[in-house]
Parts: C-alpha cells; sequence; structure tokens
C-alpha cells in the first residue's frame, strides 16, 4: 500500500515585497520560506530527505538556475540530500508537490520539503510579459495576441465563453471585488492594503483601464516576488516523531492532467482535459464538490475562476458567472451567503498574489492554515476538507488536490 502524505510544515513570505529594492534574491526568499515551514513543523532540519523546487522562469528573470542547490542553504544539515527544479508554467509549484507526493507515496523518502518561488520584479512590465508568454504556444500565440499575451489570450477565452452561455460582466467584477475584499483579512496578501469598491471594479477607468477586453486590470493578477513551503511527510514518519496525525494535515486525493500546448487546441471553455484533474483528486478522495469546505482556485483573470467552478463541479457548465455573482463564494466575514464553499479566502492570484513558481504551493499553505484553525480573521468555519485547483499556461497543466482533518 502507498505511504499515507501528510503536510506537517508550512510557510511563505510576504507577497507585496520587492525583493530587488530590498538587496534580496531568490535565494533569500527559498531560505525564508523554507526555513518557516521546517521552524512551524516543529522538526530538526536534518530530518529532511529530499527537496523540490517549483519554479517556472529563473533562468530569464534573475539568471539563476539549477535552484535545488539552494534548498541547501536552508540548513548545513541539507547538504547532500537529493534536490530538483520543476517547471510547468504557472503550474510550477504543485507539479513540484506532486513530484513530492510520488517520493512519499512510493516509501522513497519520508520527510520531503517543496518550496515554490518566483522573482518577477527584475525588469520592466513588458519584458515580463514576455517571459510569460513562454508558458503559451510562444511562436504561435505571441504573434496572435501581442504584446500582452496571456491578458488577450484569457479575454479570448472570456469571449468564447459568452458566446457558448453568455457572460454578464458583473460575473467578472464579482470575482475581483470578492478577492480585493478577502485580501483585505489576509496580512501577507500582496493587495490588502487596496481595497476597492463593486463601482470601481466594473467601471473603465484610468486607474482600471481595459486591458484586454472584457478584462479589466482589476481582472488581472500582479507581477509579485514570492516563496511558499511545506514540508510533506509519511505517516510512518509521524509515528515515528510521536506526532498525532490531528497535528498534520492530510492528502486525501490528487490529480494531474496535460492538455495540447496552444488555447486553440483544447475545447475552451470547458476544459475536458483539466477536469481530469478534478476528477482523478475527487475519486481519491471519495468525496465530491458538495463534501469541499474550502477552496483555492487559479485566478490568474476573474475568468479563470469563472471557468474553474465548472472545471471544479462546483457550478454547472455555463453556470459559473451566475455563482460568481450569487454571492456564495464570499466568506461570511465579507458578506457572504454561506450557501457554497468561499473561494479564495486569502485573495487568490488577483489579490493575494501570484509569484508564479509558488502559486501552486501558497495555495496548500492557504488550506492547511484553515484546516488547523489558523486563518485568522479569514478563518473558514468548520473547515474540514479544502480544495486546491492550480494551472499553467491556458489551462494546458492542472493539478487538483482535495486536503482534509
Amino acid at each position: 500500500m502507498p505511504e499515507q502524505v501528510y503536510v506537517l510544515g508550512t510557510g511563505r513570505t510576504d507577497f507585496k515585497r520587492n525583493l530587488k529594492k530590498e538587496g534580496k534574491s531568490l535565494r533569500d526568499v527559498i531560505v525564508e520560506a523554507g526555513r518557516a515551514a521546517i521552524e512551524d513543523a516543529g522538526v530538526d532540519p536534518s530530518v529532511v530527505q529530499s527537496g523540490v523546487v517549483g519554479n517556472f522562469a529563473a533562468g530569464r528573470l534573475t539568471k539563476q538556475l539549477h535552484l535545488g542547490a539552494l534548498l541547501c542553504d536552508i540548513d548545513e544539515s541539507m547538504r547532500g540530500i537529493p534536490t530538483f527544479h520543476a517547471e510547468a508554467a504557472c503550474a510550477s509549484g504543485s507539479v513540484a508537490m506532486v513530484a513530492a507526493f510520488h517520493q512519499v507515496m512510493g516509501g522513497i523518502y519520508d520527510a520531503v520539503i517543496v518550496v515554490g518561488a518566483e522573482q518577477q520584479k527584475t525588469m520592466p512590465p513588458n519584458e515580463v510579459g514576455d517571459v510569460l508568454a513562454s508558458a503559451g504556444d510562444y511562436a504561435v500565440e505571441r504573434p496572435k495576441y501581442g504584446e500582452l499575451t496571456f491578458p488577450a489570450l484569457f479575454g479570448h477565452v472570456a469571449q468564447m465563453y459568452a458566446e457558448k452561455y453568455g457572460l454578464d460582466s458583473k460575473a467578472l467584477t464579482a470575482v475581483s471585488f470578492k478577492n480585493r475584499t478577502h485580501a483585505t483579512l489576509n496580512p501577507l496578501a500582496q493587495m490588502r492594503d487596496t481595497p476597492i469598491t463593486e463601482e470601481f471594479a466594473c467601471t473603465v477607468n484610468e486607474k482600471n483601464p481595459m486591458i484586454a477586453d472584457p478584462l479589466k486590470l482589476v481582472d488581472c493578477s500582479q507581477i509579485t516576488d514570492g516563496a511558499a513551503a511545506t514540508l510533506l511527510v509519511s505517516e510512518r514518519f509521524l509515528k515515528k516523531l510521536g506526532k498525532s496525525k490531528k497535528q498534520a494535515i492530510k492528502l486525501l486525493g490528487f490529480g494531474s492532467s496535460t492538455d495540447y500546448l496552444p488555447v486553440d487546441r483544447k475545447d475552451a471553455p470547458v476544459f475536458s482535459i483539466a477536469r481530469r484533474a478534478a476528477k482523478q483528486a475527487y475519486s481519491m478522495a471519495g468525496c465530491g464538490p458538495k463534501d469541499i469546505h474550502g477552496v483555492d482556485v487559479h485566478d490568474c483573470f476573474s475568468i479563470s475562476e469563472i471557468v474553474a467552478y465548472e472545471i471544479l463541479g462546483l457550478a454547472e457548465n455555463g453556470e459559473g458567472a451566475k455563482l460568481a455573482m450569487s454571492g456564495a463564494t464570499r466568506l461570511r466575514q465579507c458578506g457572504g451567503t454561506g450557501k457554497a464553499a468561499p473561494v479564495n479566502p486569502g485573495g487568490g492570484l488577483i489579490a493575494d498574489g501570484h509569484p508564479v513558481g509558488a502559486t501552486g504551493v501558497r495555495q496548500v499553505v492557504e488550506a492547511v492554515a484553515h484546516l488547523r484553525g489558523e486563518a485568522g480573521q479569514r478563518q473558514i468555519d468548520g473547515a474540514k476538507k479544502y480544495l486546491t485547483f492550480n494551472m499553467g499556461g491556458s489551462m494546458t497543466t492542472s493539478v487538483a488536490c482535495v486536503w482534509g482533518v
């Protein structure tokens, strides 16, 4: 039988920071988040047997690769452990997690550290946009969608959604307003100090320009620096440690899938291949969408959250926009109806931030906070099962995980 996987410790950085202005680098935040996760687990760094770093584009953004070696800087005792760097665009953090799952489930290692990290504020935004365009089919999609490749690409997804199902612009507003409001309750969120009104979110103006019709600035995630980390352990490790299973968060199920690279070769806005990841996760966990108490989805743009509702079975096809407008996915603290699981309680990518390689790991850090009852003002009461969904490119790489206590 495969070994059961648990999250014993988590850590993350403040996503509002600008590392270049601080005179710091990717190494610094990998070490900071990694040490925080080990300290949170209450174990000595010497117990770590393996490590994986999730990162998308450090080679272009910082001129640094070979990132697994940076884990050795967390502690002298970690010199000599096997490490590597995993990449799958915006799903880099999650594929790093999946690689670590395999190591623990297979009984190869009992304690594996995963750090997702990205330093993006190293060059002008248009140059960062060019780097991000390589998450898609660069040679085809960069010329077709222009300088703002991914905003334009997801604007195209929104237009396809509108043509197939209809799309009230208020649905996009509902997502961006919700996530910016949730972020005000998250002391580490990038946009925690910049709340917006619903009126501002739905209005095109100088401070909220149209980026790629129908997506306005508030519908888009921002350029972010940061890192997040988890220490994954086996059940036999917990028993040896003498820790109760209640002190660790259990991986109940996960699924991962990969589609064609360009969006035009996918069945957008349905994204049936992405749905395989969700189906696998639910099947392994022995539960369904109605059993979930909290959700983190990949809202790189407001339309991607709406599409994710349907991919994950939180809404029927064509009903994701209505779910967004209903208020059901808001925290009760922020006016939610309580009729559905809150989505992106920490602010999601739009407002917590999107340091690309860190996002999939950051989602797990958020899940653990709620399942432990440690999420502060944004706590989801009675959370027992939490769903995370991270994707890379235009729903090209998709990873869904169900976590529980």
